[in-house]
């Protein structure tokens, strides 16, 4: 059984998982209306990752003996000046995310909770992932900066990503 304290940390981070899927969804949309569909396609799969994290979190926390308790999901952004401040908000929510996630194990290890712990393990070297890839990204558009030759390479490469669900451990 979880702690009220920590139930109720992870219930705040499923939702920012799934705002964070909301925000991506809300970014294809901007990629596709701009009509860049590899990069679309990069966030789509992007928000498909977020659901699985706030998925698993939930099961995570029925496991346990918790509670999932659903808020509702701010608004996100819907528009943006280029797909380069597209990117630095996603590399920004990224970092964001990262300390949301640290925080998240910095509550377990105050509850002694070692299981979620060990559970939250997972999020960290996921968020390393995450920044990791984003930043790639984000180099590479800005070397291609204004240039539509290089934008529309970058945008058929962007359209190769597939989303995998990681195997379950």
């Amino acid at each position: 059984m979880i702690s009220k304290k920590l139930n109720d940390a992870l219930n705040g981070q499923i939702n920012a998982e799934l705002y964070s899927a909301y925000l991506y969804l809300s970014m294809t949309a901007w990629f596709s209306a701009k009509g860049l569909p590899g990069f679309a396609i990069w966030m789509r799969c992007q928000a498909q990752e977020e659901l699985f994290h706030a998925t698993k979190m939930f099961d995570y926390v029925n496991e346990r003996g918790g509670k999932v308790a659903l808020a509702a999901i701010a608004k996100p952004d819907s528009k943006w000046d280029s797909p380069l401040a597209v990117l630095e908000q996603v590399a920004k929510h990224e970092e964001h995310v990262t300390r949301l996630i640290n925080d998240l194990v910095n509550c377990a290890l105050d509850e002694r909770d070692h299981a979620s712990n060990i559970f939250l393990q997972w999020y960290v070297t996921e968020q390393v992932e995450e920044e990791a890839s984003v930043g790639e990204v984000l180099s590479k558009l800005k070397m291609v900066g204004k240039d539509s030759a290089g934008m529309f390479a970058m945008d058929l490469e962007m359209g190769k990503r597939v989303f995998t669900p990681p195997v379950a451990e």
